[in-house]
C-alpha cells in the first residue's frame, strides 16, 4: 500500500490537460518509470484509480512522488519519452533491444568509392545494404564484394600502389588519374549485384572457371567455383518476391498473458535478410509499447522506404515521426508478409513465455520467502559483499546487486582496500560498507533493502557497526559456508541461524548469489594481483618506463601471456635490446 497517497492526490489536482511526459519516483527520489500522455492529468490519475495488472500495481506501490514535462504535441511527448528512458533507464519501463545496432555494408559516394562495414546507416550520400543478421554475414558478403569489384581498399589514398593493386583487386587511383569512370561503373555494378541481378557476374566467373580448367589450373578453377557458390548463397531469393526490389520492414506482434512479442523482419532488395525479436512484459497499452519499440529502433537504424504493419495498429502518431511510407495491407503478398510476422510473434511467445513465467515465479517466490524468514518486507534490491586477499596482500572486495532476484550487473562495484594492513576481513568489511554508504548518503543514492555479507556473525557485526553509525535504514544478513566451501546457512542480523530447506528455490537462489559475489571478488583480486606482478617484473628491466609498461599490459594482459611471447613478439612493443633483457628476466627460473 502506498503510504504517500494523500500527497500524490494533491499533486494530481494540479496537473494540466495537455500533452507531456511524467516521471514516477520512489521514496529515494529515483525515477522508476517514464511515460507519455496526450492529457497528463487523465493519464497520471489513471494509475491511482481502477484495477491494473500485476506490473502496474507493483509500480504504483513504489511511487512516492512524480514530476512532469509539458510538450506542444503527443509526437513531441513520445520522442521526449524515448530520450528520458535512455537517460534514466527506469526499472519499470520496458527496455527493448539489448543490441539495436545491426551491421550494414556502406558503398560510399566519394570521389574514389569504397566499401565499409558500419553499424549505422546515416550518411545520405552513401548507399547501404542490409541490415545483416549478424557481423559474420556482413563480413562474408563484404569479403565477396571486395574480391569481385576492385574498388579502393585504403582509408586514405597513398602516394604509391599497395598489394591490392598487384593482386588486381584495386584500380590504383593512387597512381592513375583516369580511374573515376571505371570506379563509377564498378559502383553501379555493386548496386546491381546487391539487388540480386547476378546473372552477368556468374556468367563471367563461369567462363573464367572453364578457362582455368582447360589450362589445367585446377586450383584457380576451384577458387572460381567457390566464388560462384558464394554469390549464389549471398543473393539467394526468398519465397516471397517483389518486382521493385525495394527496402521494406515488416512488423508483427502478439499479446497474451501479460507479455508482448514483437517481430520486425527486414527485406532488402527483395530478400528477407533477418529479423529483430523482443518478448517483454506488456504495459496497460500494447499500442504504446509498439510505438516505443518502433521509435527506439529507428533512432539507431536505417528507416526503410516502406514499413508494413498489421491492420489493427494505430499508425497516426508513428506516421508523423517516421519519414517513410507506412502501409497496412489487406490482401496480396504484402499482407502475407505481415501475417507471417504475426505468426512468428505468436509462436515465439508461446515457446518462450511459459519458461520465462516459471523462472520469474520461482525467483519472486524465493525473494518473498527470504523476506518472511528474516521478518522484513520483501527485499527488492539486495547487495552482497565478499572480500578477497592472500595473507592481506592485494586486498580487494566485490559487491554485486540483485534486483527481484536477477543480477543487475550495471550496479556491480569493486573496491581496493586502502586503510587495512594485513589479513583482517572484518576491518576490510567495515571500510567497504563505510565507503559505499557514506557516498550513498552524500549523493542521495538509492539504498539497498538488504545487505548480505559473505560470512558469519563476525562479518555481520562489522557491517552492522558501520550501518548503525551512519543511521542507514537497511537490513543485514550473512551467508556462511561449510568445509567444502558450499552455501550452508543463512544468518540474521542478530547472529541467529535461519533454517532453509536445501531443496527450496530460496536455497538455490542464495547459492547463486553467493557464488556470483565470490566469482566477482576473486576475478578482481586476480586482475589486481596480475597487474602488480606484471609491474614488479617490468621494474627489473632497464629501459621500461610507465609508457612501455602500459603498452605491454595492453598487448599481453598478464605475466603468463608475456612469458609465452617470443623475443620477436616483444620487439613489437620494445627495442630489440630491451626485449631480449625482458625475455631473459621472464625465463630465468627456467
Amino acid at each position: 500500500m502506498n503510504q504517500n497517497l494523500e500527497y500524490i492526490k494533491k499533486k494530481l489536482a494540479l496537473l494540466p490537460l495537455s500533452p507531456g511526459c511524467y516521471l514516477m519516483k520512489n521514496k529515494n527520489g529515483k525515477v522508476i518509470y517514464v511515460g507519455k500522455a496526450k492529457k497528463l492529468k487523465n493519464r497520471v490519475s489513471s494509475y491511482f484509480t481502477g484495477v491494473h495488472n500485476y506490473k502496474t500495481t507493483k509500480l504504483v506501490d513504489h511511487i512516492w512522488d512524480f514530476d512532469y514535462i509539458r510538450t506542444d504535441s503527443e509526437k513531441e511527448a513520445l520522442l521526449l519519452e524515448i530520450n528520458l528512458i535512455k537517460d534514466y533507464t527506469p526499472e519499470y519501463n520496458i527496455m527493448f533491444m539489448d543490441n539495436t545496432y545491426y551491421p550494414y555494408i556502406e558503398l560510399t559516394n566519394e570521389e574514389h568509392p569504397r566499401l565499409k562495414i558500419v553499424r549505422s546507416a546515416k550518411n545520405k550520400k552513401s548507399r547501404y545494404f542490409g541490415p545483416f543478421p549478424d557481423a559474420t554475414a556482413a563480413r562474408n558478403t563484404y569479403k565477396l564484394l571486395q574480391r569481385l569489384f576492385p574498388l579502393r581498399k585504403c582509408n586514405v589514398i597513398p602516394n604509391k600502389p599497395c598489394l591490392y593493386y598487384s593482386l588486381h583487386q584495386c584500380l590504383g587511383p593512387c597512381i592513375y588519374d583516369d580511374t573515376k569512370e571505371a570506379e563509377k561503373d564498378l559502383r553501379n555494378q555493386v548496386i546491381k549485384f546487391m539487388k540480386g541481378d547476378t546473372k552477368e557476374k556468374i556468367e563471367e566467373l563461369t567462363k573464367a572457371m572453364e578457362k582455368a580448367s582447360e589450362e589445367l589450373n585446377f586450383e584457380l578453377a576451384m577458387e572460381y567455383r567457390d566464388l560462384i557458390k558464394s554469390v549464389e548463397y549471398v543473393t539467394k531469393r526468398q519465397h516471397i518476391d517483389f518486382n521493385d526490389y525495394g527496402d521494406r520492414d515488416i512488423l508483427g506482434y502478439y499479446v497474451d498473458k501479460g507479455y508482448l512479442s514483437v517481430q520486425l523482419f527486414f527485406m532488402r532488395g527483395g530478400h528477407l535478410l533477418s529479423h529483430e525479436y523482443d518478448l517483454v512484459p506488456v504495459s496497460d497499452d500494447a499500442q504504446e509499447d509498439l510505438l516505443q519499440f518502433l521509435v527506439t529502433f529507428y533512432q539507431t537504424n536505417n528507416v526503410p522506404k516502406e514499413l508494413l504493419v498489421p491492420q489493427d495498429f494505430d499508425i497516426s502518431l508513428i506516421s508523423e515521426i517516421l519519414e517513410t511510407k507506412i502501409l497496412q495491407p489487406q490482401r496480396g503478398d504484402k499482407k502475407d508478409l505481415v501475417d507471417m510476422a504475426n505468426r512468428n510473434a505468436k509462436e515465439a511467445l508461446e515457446k518462450k513465455f511459459l519458461l520465462r513465467q516459471q523462472n520469474e515465479a520461482k525467483t519472486i517466490g524465493a525473494i518473498e520467502e527470504l523476506g518472511r524468514l528474516l521478518q522484513i518486507e520483501t527485499p527488492h534490491m539486495i547487495e552482497l559483499y565478499d572480500n578477497s586477499n592472500i595473507q592481506g596482500a592485494y586486498a580487494v572486495a566485490g559487491m554485486v546487486v540483485f534486483r527481484d532476484g536477477v543480477p543487475s550487473k550495471k550496479d556491480y562495484r569493486r573496491f581496493k582496500i586502502k586503510t587495512v594492513e594485513g589479513p583482517d576481513d572484518y576491518a576490510s568489511m567495515k571500510e567497504v560498507i563505510y565507503r559505499r554508504y557514506y557516498r550513498n548518503l552524500m549523493e542521495q543514492r538509492e539504498m539497498a533493502d538488504l545487505i548480505i555479507v559473505d560470512g558469519g556473525i563476525g562479518q555481520i557485526n562489522a557491517a552492522k557497526e558501520i550501518i548503525d553509525s551512519l543511521h542507514v535504514p537497511v537490513h543485514l544478513a550473512g551467508l556462511a559456508k561449510d568445509d567444502k566451501h558450499s552455501t550452508a546457512m543463512l544468518i540474521d542480523r542478530e547472529g541467529n541461524e535461519v533454517p532453509i530447506d536445501p531443496k527450496s528455490q530460496l536455497f538455490f537462489l542464495l547459492t547463486r548469489m553467493q557464488d556470483e559475489v565470490h566469482r566477482y571478488a576473486i576475478s578482481f583480486h586476480r586482475q589486481v594481483r596480475s597487474k602488480s606482478l606484471f609491474a614488479s617484473i617490468l621494474d627489473e628491466v632497464e629501459g621500461i618506463g610507465e609508457v612501455r609498461k602500459r603498452k605491454l599490459l595492453n598487448k599481453f594482459k598478464s605475466v603468463k601471456k608475456m612469458k609465452e611471447a617470443s623475443v620477436e613478439e616483444l620487439t613489437e612493443v620494445l627495442p630489440q635490446k630491451v626485449a631480449q633483457e625482458l625475455y631473459q628476466v621472464l625465463h630465468r627460473e627456467d
